[in-house]
């Protein structure tokens, strides 16, 4: 890990205020960049539909939505294991197991 990316101590344990164990702040920045323009086409969908737009023209724009998600959650996947994943098999035991089942279900959850 390089000194650009902020160690915060991720799953330690399970209070609900958990960070995440490493985040490059390049790639945060494009997360938030990423998430601003996602909420602006969100609001651009609620103006389309109080306008009454032709419904494909708004189907479009809310595929364009999902995807810009998908790709902020790939982004945050790709940080979880390269930085909180890695730590909790370095570490092993109990830490380790609780990270595996957590995974498990992440993908799970994201392949919807």
């Amino acid at each position: 890990m390089n000194e650009s990316t902020a160690l915060c101590g991720c799953a330690a344990g399970t209070e609900p205020d958990r960070k995440a164990f490493g985040v490059d702040p390049d790639i945060k920045d494009r997360n938030l960049k990423r998430l601003r323009r996602i909420e602006g086409q969100a609001r651009g969908l609620q103006k389309m539909v109080a306008e009454d737009r032709y419904c494909p023209e708004i189907l479009v724009q809310i595929a364009s939505v999902q995807e810009a998600l998908r790709a902020v959650g790939r982004e945050l996947m790709r940080n979880h294991l390269r930085h909180c994943v890695t730590h909790a098999v370095k570490t092993g035991g109990a830490h380790a197991e609780t990270t595996y089942d957590e995974l498990i279900d992440l993908i799970y959850t994201s392949s919807r």
